[in-house]
């Protein structure tokens, strides 16, 4: 066994048991719900198997997770949790007012529930606006990609070339005039 493969085998083991967790799930009903054996689960749990690719994809499919979530790093997930558990309002206003969360994504919520307030955690009303921003920031990342995709492509790539040229300079005179003493 290779030092890559068995660096591999424990996310595999902790993503599992974490996504068990989630769900409430034991060994015995995450094997009943997903038709595999409890002794295939059991050693991709203990570390001892590599698990084949369709396993993976039917364990996520069975606890509601994308197959990639078995693949992460814990350590970043770590951060994930972190971020939900000091941003618990998130979750209210996610069950207030779904539609403002039609359509998100993972990395949505992960850039919403990463976010703090002034003094801490997010209000009500920084949540709003914050999933508001991000809801216009994914229309916008729409319209570029569509227009990347015709004959106008070229002029959009100028202007936002522009743009962050003008974005940079102005950061850096920021910089600038933070250093410099009065």
């Amino acid at each position: 066994m290779s030092l890559e493969t068995t660096r591999e085998l424990p996310d595999y083991a902790a993503n599992l048991r974490r996504l068990m967790v989630r769900q409430g799930w034991s060994l015995a009903e995450l094997s009943l719900a997903s038709g595999i054996d409890e002794r295939t689960i059991r050693g991709i749990l203990n570390g001892g198997q590599r698990p084949q690719n369709r396993t993976l994809q039917r364990l996520a499919e069975t606890l509601h997770a994308p197959t990639d979530e078995l693949f992460q790093d814990p350590s970043v997930m770590a951060h994930r949790l972190f971020d939900r558990a000091t941003n618990p309002v998130v979750d209210e206003v996610v069950v207030a007012q779904p539609a403002l969360f039609r359509g998100w994504t993972d990395r949505d919520y992960d850039a919403l529930y990463s976010r703090f307030g002034v003094g801490g955690a997010l209000t009500r009303e920084g949540t709003v606006a914050a999933a508001k921003q991000i809801n216009r920031q994914r229309r916008v990342l729409d319209q570029v990609a569509l227009i990347m995709e015709t004959h106008e492509a070229d002029l959009l790539a100028s202007i936002v070339e522009t743009l962050h040229k003008r974005v940079c300079v102005a950061v850096e005179d920021e910089t600038l005039e933070d250093t410099n003493p009065v």
